[in-house]
């Protein structure tokens, strides 16, 4: 497993039933997480002094019960490996989300520290960003020197990345930000003749398009992967592909670049993410298969 374990303004402090509790900045806060399927003893006192909880309904979705007035917005930051912070705006959302999944900070890591070692010798790095959320990945791609394209469906989630952009003084980075179906997208850039140095899938389990396209991991992530390839230059950097759906195993996205981009790379690797939890052990947090040159 691959532990997302240098953070110092995010942290687990317990997890359980169904349920763990996190320290964003300053303000704790209770939401759902379908891999605690344990039933421990709630490990601190803590738990009664959260700000916010997110309840699930049985009829699907939730809400939050607020314990105490929280700010509608808070920033929280990030320390690369590289010298460079990465900024973000936290909000808690009507889906249990926060606008940031801090599991990913591994893969900031290995994103930005492999960029740089390439563009500090003279060469760009072209990045594709599919399902890009609010740019955690973007912004750590802009900060390791690369120039990236953006893309979501959701044009909230654009805006919002543009603003960690400019909380994290990278604006006058190079960056197109994209607002459209991922799918679309690419099949345009193959018709347009344009092609990356590296391509990250961050895709959901499920989801839906600006015009009500739906998308299954299951269904679609073949296919996607398949057309991308074709976007690839003739000796790109990495192929990075994300997994939050339960049940598919990394093994399963490590085949599918296999499969499509074998011919590419030099190697390819997939294992968990994770963040360890302070009172036990890692929470395991999807997965990520990786195509790279070594």
């Amino acid at each position: 497993m691959r532990i997302s374990d240098k953070w110092q303004q995010y942290r687990i402090i317990d997890c359980t039933s169904s349920e763990k509790l996190e320290m964003w900045g300053e303000h704790l806060l209770i939401r759902p997480d379908p891999q605690v399927i344990w039933k421990t003893e709630r490990k601190t006192p803590l738990w009664d002094k959260a700000e916010a909880h997110y309840h699930r309904s049985e009829k699907g979705g939730g809400k939050w019960e607020y314990k105490k007035r929280l700010p509608e917005s808070w920033n929280i930051e990030y320390s690369l490996g590289i010298g460079e912070t990465l900024k973000f705006r936290i909000s808690p959302t009507g889906f249990k989300h926060t606008g940031l999944f801090p599991e990913q900070a591994v893969n900031w890591e290995f994103m930005s520290q492999l960029i740089k070692e390439r563009t500090a010798n003279g060469k760009s790095v072209n990045v594709l960003n599919l399902f890009a959320y609010t740019g955690g990945a973007t912004l750590a791609c802009l900060a390791g020197g690369a120039s990236v394209v953006h893309v979501d469906a959701s044009k909230g989630m654009v805006s919002w990345a543009r603003e960690n952009a400019a909380l994290s003084g990278l604006s006058a980075k190079p960056c197109r930000w994209i607002v459209d179906d991922c799918e679309k997208f690419v099949m345009r850039e193959i018709r347009r003749g344009n092609h990356y140095d590296a391509i990250i899938m961050d895709p959901p389990s499920y989801g839906r398009g600006p015009s009500g396209e739906v998308w299954t991991m299951e269904e679609h992530i073949y296919e996607l992967v398949e057309k991308c390839a074709g976007l690839l230059t003739e000796k790109p950097l990495f192929f990075l592909l994300n997994s939050y759906t339960t049940g598919l195993s990394a093994s399963s996205t490590a085949y599918i670049l296999h499969e499509t981009v074998k011919d590419r790379f030099e190697s390819i690797t997939a294992d968990e993410i994770g963040i360890p939890v302070e009172k036990g052990f890692v929470l395991p947090c999807g997965s990520s298969a990786i195509a790279q040159q070594r």
